[in-house]
């Protein structure tokens, strides 16, 4: 199994990659390959898989996080080349969403949604769905007992109402690998504790990576801390975080875990295979 990253807000240096706030991996196995979101322009993810000579790779499905535009903007330039693949997410993937900042209200939720249901194949459930051999969405991330990677300026529209956004649609991927489980995240707005509970209730076995973005910005020293001992509780899983992590988060896990938190951008690749790597 390999997961390359395509888009990330930085991109490999010396590379010839773009970079943009937004976050896309593309996930290969032996059973095909699956494209997890799609960035924030379809531009960047276009030039990334021209670059990465990518561009012609055949695609077993699409699975998206959440809906906010910086992991669904590229959609519909995927769907323009890959118009027959199958499309999985969260139930409430096309709940509209928006930014709110000075009373007004900017969408920044699944753009032209119905347009796209209608001519295109969504697999949407709250439940778990097997994409594809050895990959997984975890389906709805509940209970939440900790804190959530949330902003105050997200909002939803909920039976008529606006409203601070629930990030029903938060959802991350379990790829099975022999030598253990890899947990992919999107943004991780249910938070990432949280996303570990529901993980250990629904799956057996080590966990030997995460990737993805944490959206540990603005949380406190105290939930650092918390993640910490549940990642020890863990066994350590290698940490490949980017996107929407945070830098001062980022920080304290590398004082925590040294070698064992990695940088993720644009053009990064790992392989999982059944030793440690």
């Amino acid at each position: 199994m390999r997961i390359i990253c395509l888009v990330d807000n930085t991109a490999a240096r010396g590379s010839t990659l773009w970079a943009e706030h937004g976050l896309a991996m593309l996930i290969e196995t032996d059973d095909g390959a699956v494209l997890w979101d799609t960035g924030q322009s379809g531009d960047v993810l276009w030039h990334n898989l021209t670059q990465l000579r990518l561009d012609d790779r055949p695609l077993s499905a699409v699975a998206l996080s959440h809906a906010h535009q910086d992991h669904t903007g590229g959609l519909a330039s995927v769907l323009a080349r890959y118009p027959r693949v199958p499309i999985y997410g969260h139930s409430a993937l096309f709940t509209e969403r928006f930014s709110s900042r000075n009373d007004r209200l900017r969408a920044i939720g699944l753009q032209d949604g119905e347009g796209l249901r209608q001519r295109h194949s969504f697999f949407l459930s709250s439940e778990p769905q097997q994409i594809i051999n050895d990959v997984w969405t975890t389906g709805t991330i509940t209970p939440r007992p900790y804190p959530e990677g949330s902003s105050p300026n997200h909002k939803m529209r909920f039976a008529g109402q606006v409203l601070a956004d629930r990030y029903d649609d938060d959802m991350s991927l379990v790829l099975a690998t022999p030598g253990g489980l890899v947990l992919v995240c999107g943004c991780c707005h249910a938070g990432l504790r949280n996303t570990l509970g529901v993980l250990r209730r629904r799956v057996q076995g080590p966990l030997r990576a995460i990737l993805g973005g944490a959206h540990l910005t603005g949380v406190d020293a105290a939930e650092i801390d918390a993640l910490i001992e549940a990642l020890r509780q863990e066994g350590s899983p290698r940490l490949y975080l980017n996107h929407c992590t945070g830098e001062k988060a980022l920080f304290r896990l590398q004082q925590a875990f040294g070698e064992g938190v990695h940088p993720f951008p644009a053009g990064a690749a790992l392989t999982f295979n059944g030793g440690a790597g």
